[in-house]
């Protein structure tokens, strides 16, 4: 023969897949080879060829050059094709695309290197027809992890559960596969179960044996509270393992991106900025670390980040999610298309929702935006997710949905601070329900004193209310601990709208010289400075907002507080 395929074994292993896919154009096309007496090496050679094809991401010429290949498969005389696969010991045959058999077919392999074109395509569905086609004893590590992210795709959580599980029988350091289940609902000791049913074909001492490993039980336990929404459990066990493996980078990333949920902004872009100066290329939650540089109204960072995020991969959901926080400012359907872009990636990436949905609320389409939350909470249910529901229905005035999206918040989150204050919000959005609301909101603080968005949202309904000392007071009170611009706006608006305009304006400076990208405070000062020359200002917002009926009472609130 011409050619070779020993010739193309070498440039794939070298990793030369360009000219291995020339190549293997020679080779599938050389007239040496007849399809009709040499059936099994014309297979062969189109699976080198389809190996080509799968690394250069030419993923469907690769399915059809597969496919190709087993159908000559199918036509080799059994006895040949057996004798062929028996000849060849197990231990040389891989289902890996970085080895490439050529001594044999193994008909598995090629279903599960279709699958993963398929996948890669986002077809999930051909790809489990592929997958379901490999008998369950002929599947390895790889075939198991692939059919558990595939059964999850498609929201067959039961086939998921047991695919993982298998995951981590054969290895118990597939960490993909504990934290799918505990998103998924399983118990740190029904994972840790499954470390001691490792095969143990290496003849190592045994999994539970070794005290070693005990940072891997933490972790276990770490991730089932962080799914359960148990945050302050989990940030504890991940900041052990922390200290036992400092500088971790997977560790800080993970504990980011739990204060960014729980809305502890300072210490979460604190734990990012540390992430980026250890390596300044990692892309994973970049896209949360641009959400609160938004918040910060830091968009010089916010710009150099999704600057650098477009320089490393173009190509990921997070940096999708950061142009659309970017451009948000400038053009929210340009935002709202980079949002949606990020979704199309990848279907389960969760900011992308959470993103198109404050995107789509801002823009004054509520419905669309609970479509949105309600993709996100399907995913994985997590406060903002909830608050995200909570909003969207109040505005548009469907008060009991937004009271059952809090009530369930609060149950899945008894000791949250920021679930008790989601149901004051939705009191709060009627005059009828306002004493509520401050029960609420005061029940809040006292579950977490330092919780800021409840004392503005106290201070809020104090001035509501008339009671504008009250709400000096509250806020005066919590500066004393906590110098941070928001209170100082708030405490310039209370000032403002009693006309005491010198005040409003030291707190509206204050503000600015702790952030000088305060939206808020920029806007307010420049009302300010019109109210301080005898004009008068545009009617504030508030005027313009439609209230929304309060929804009936209910009894079960009272256990709950």
């Amino acid at each position: 023969m011409e050619i070779s395929k020993d010739q193309i074994a070498t440039l794939l292993d070298n990793g030369l897949y360009g000219s291995a896919q020339m190549l293997g154009c020679f080779l599938v096309s050389s007239s040496s080879v007849s399809a009709e007496t040499s059936p099994h090496i014309k297979a062969e050679n189109l699976i080198l060829l389809g190996d080509s094809l799968h690394r250069e991401r030419e993923y469907r010429r690769a399915i059809h050059t597969y496919k190709q290949a087993l159908q000559y498969y199918k036509i080799i005389p059994k006895q040949n094709s057996a004798s062929t696969r028996s000849s060849l010991p197990t231990s040389n045959r891989s289902s890996s695309p970085n080895f490439f058999n050529i001594s044999a077919i193994n008909e598995s392999e090629v279903k599960f290197k279709i699958a993963s074109c398929h996948s890669a395509l986002n077809e999930t569905k051909a790809a489990l027809v592929e997958m379901e086609g490999i008998p369950s004893k002929a599947r390895n590590l790889q075939m198991s992890l692939l059919m558990a992210k595939l059964y999850r795709s498609s929201r067959h959580n039961r086939g998921a559960v047991a695919c993982y599980k298998e995951c981590l029988r054969h290895c118990p350091y597939v960490i993909e596969a504990i934290t799918a289940l505990a998103e998924l609902g399983a118990t740190p000791k029904d994972i840790i179960s499954l470390f001691s049913q490792n095969p143990n074909r290496s003849g190592r001492a045994p999994f539970d044996h070794v005290d070693g490993n005990r940072w891997l039980h933490c972790y276990v336990e770490a991730q089932c509270c962080i799914a359960s929404n148990d945050y302050k459990g989990g940030l504890e066990l991940l900041g052990e393992l922390l200290q036992r493996f400092p500088n971790n980078m997977h560790i800080l990333l993970e504990i980011a991106k739990v204060e960014a949920i729980t809305g502890k902004t300072d210490e979460a872009i604190m734990n990012f900025e540390k992430v980026r100066s250890i390596d300044p290329y990692v892309v994973t939650y970049m896209d949360e670390y641009a959400m609160l540089l938004k918040i910060k109204s830091d968009y010089p960072k916010l710009s150099k980040l999704v600057h650098d995020l477009l320089s490393i991969d173009p190509t990921r959901p997070e940096v999708f999610v950061a142009l659309s926080v970017l451009w948000e400012r400038k053009d929210e359907r340009a935002a709202l298309s980079y949002a949606e872009k990020s979704i199309r990636i990848d279907e389960r990436h969760i900011p992308g929702y959470i993103m198109k949905g404050n995107l789509l609320l801002s823009m004054k389409r509520p419905e669309a935006a609970v479509i949105a939350f309600r993709g996100a909470q399907e995913l994985r249910a997590d406060l903002r997710s909830y608050q995200g529901l909570v909003h969207s229905y109040l505005a548009f005035s469907k008060t009991k949905d937004a009271l059952y999206s809090a009530r369930e918040a609060m149950k899945a989150m008894p000791q949250s601070a920021k679930a008790l204050k989601l149901v004051g919000d939705v009191h709060a959005s009627n005059s009828s329900g306002r004493e509520k609301a401050k029960k609420f909101y005061e029940s809040a603080l006292r579950l977490e004193p330092g919780y800021l968005g409840a004392a503005l949202a106290l201070a809020e309904l104090h001035v509501m209310e008339g009671r504008n000392g009250d709400a000096v007071s509250l806020l005066e009170r919590y500066l004393k601990d906590w110098a941070d611009d928001s209170l100082h706006v708030k405490l310039a608006q209370v000032f403002a709208a009693t006309n005491m305009l010198q005040e409003a304006l030291s707190h509206y400076q204050a503000a600015l010289r702790i952030n000088t990208q305060n939206e808020a405070a920029k806007k307010g000062l420049e009302r300010l400075e019109k109210q301080m020359k005898g004009v008068d200002p545009d009617a504030p917002e508030e005027d313009e907002e439609n209230e929304v009926d309060d929804a009936d009472g209910d009894p079960e609130e009272t256990e709950l507080l």
